[in-house]
């Protein structure tokens, strides 16, 4: 597949101009922490966007690649250098319709914190949670423009397999000692298609409402772990899945909604199970020289249906029945700069989890992130916090964008 698909993009190269874009960047992050695992990180990153455009076609080619520093300067390493091909697609637009092939990353949802219905590629958990990091799925769309809406027809190709960073890693939910194994089982065979409709549209009219739609048949995007002896293995499981996100405009309201209920099929122990988030942002217009504060509201509850057979807490779901409360203030100067920070809080199991986010744009090329956070887990039950101990964060990503 990989061969197949960089041939049609370099056979573009000749038809087309060549656009890039891209950044190189530096990630670093102290904890303080009660566990044993490292109290610092360094993790040098880069990310190149090539794009060949020739007439209707457009190919695309996405590299991104990681170097841990306690990879080469400890013997208990993180396992989390690497590269990876995030997209490698081409794709060709009609009069109303467009045609995609290859491996590609869609991003679905509308809430501030956790899109609970963003499913379709896996997270590389080798990552910072608080980042959004996914893995290109190799898939095949179709995709028919009406007037005001959208509807797609999606088979992803196979499951992937996900990879984990080795205990030492202050996010890994590994203990000492123990390992995950790279494999990833199921009941049927990996190969077996995932197929998705999707609708997606808006209404102006008389009110601003994006809605959303989709169905799905295949893996899901939850997975669980088995453990044998000191080694954990991935399962994966075949479901029908319903799952839709909104978003209204009321005022100087936004409100937002995510559900999904999933269908087990072949599994016996995974339950049947629904997830809900609902969200709402106030936004106080101009609050000082054209800058915007906005209040943050979401309520997220996870239900599974026999938890005799899975909880959340087998399943390792973090936002079972969680309030996050917060605000976001936009600064609207030369930079963007842009403050974001709130408390997300766990009502069953008393965690609590605060954060605060300033980004910012420096002589237009570099950005800079700051970020610091606070973690006080479970003292009742195992969760991945619960796992993963108390901890006190404090990050600085600067990054060179071309």
């Amino acid at each position: 597949m990989k061969k197949i698909l960089l041939f049609l993009f370099l056979g573009t190269y000749a038809l087309a101009e060549l656009s890039y874009e891209g950044y190189l960047g530096a990630d670093m992050q102290a904890y303080n922490k009660t566990s044993a695992k490292h109290s610092s990180n360094f993790t040098l990153e880069q990310k190149l966007k090539l794009t060949h455009e020739s007439n209707d076609f457009v190919s695309v080619l996405e590299l991104y690649a990681q170097e841990d520093s306690s990879d080469y300067n400890n013997k208990e390493n993180n396992k989390r250098s690497y590269l990876r091909i995030n997209e490698l697609y081409t794709s060709y637009e009609f009069e109303d319709s467009k045609i995609l092939l290859g491996k590609s990353i869609l991003f679905w949802g509308a809430l501030e914190v956790k899109n609970i219905v963003d499913g379709f590629n896996i997270q590389d958990t080798r990552s910072d949670p608080s980042k959004t990091d996914k893995v290109g799925a190799y898939n095949i769309q179709y995709s028919h423009y009406f007037e005001e809406s959208e509807l797609s027809f999606i088979v992803k190709l196979y499951e992937q397999k996900s990879k984990m960073a080795n205990s030492s890693y202050t996010y890994s939910i590994l203990g000492k000692n123990e390992s995950f194994k790279n494999k990833l089982e199921s009941e049927k065979s990996l190969g077996r298609p995932s197929v998705y409709f999707t609708y997606t549209g808006s209404l102006s009219d008389d009110i601003a409402l994006d809605y959303a739609f989709i169905l799905q048949n295949g893996y899901d995007s939850q997975r669980y772990l088995r453990k044998s002896g000191k080694e954990y293995v991935q399962h994966a499981y075949l479901v029908n899945k319903f799952s839709t996100f909104n978003t209204l405009v009321h005022g100087s309201s936004l409100i937002k909604l995510e559900f999904l209920y999933t269908d087990v099929l072949d599994d016996k122990n995974v339950s049947d199970y629904y997830h809900s988030a609902f969200g709402i942002e106030y936004t106080l217009d101009q609050f000082e020289e054209g800058s915007e504060l906005a209040i943050l509201g979401e309520y997220y509850y996870y239900k599974s249906k026999d938890e005799k057979i899975s909880s959340d807490l087998s399943l390792g779901e973090i936002f079972q029945n969680d309030l996050f409360l917060g605000l976001r203030y936009s600064l609207n100067d030369y930079g963007d700069s842009t403050a974001v920070g709130g408390v997300i809080i766990d009502t069953d199991y008393k965690e609590e989890n605060y954060y605060v986010e300033f980004e910012t744009r420096v002589y237009d090329a570099f950005k800079v992130k700051l970020d610091i956070s606070y973690t006080e887990p479970s003292k009742t039950h195992n969760t991945i916090y619960a796992k993963q101990g108390r901890s006190k964060k404090i990050g600085l990503n600067i990054a060179y964008h071309y």
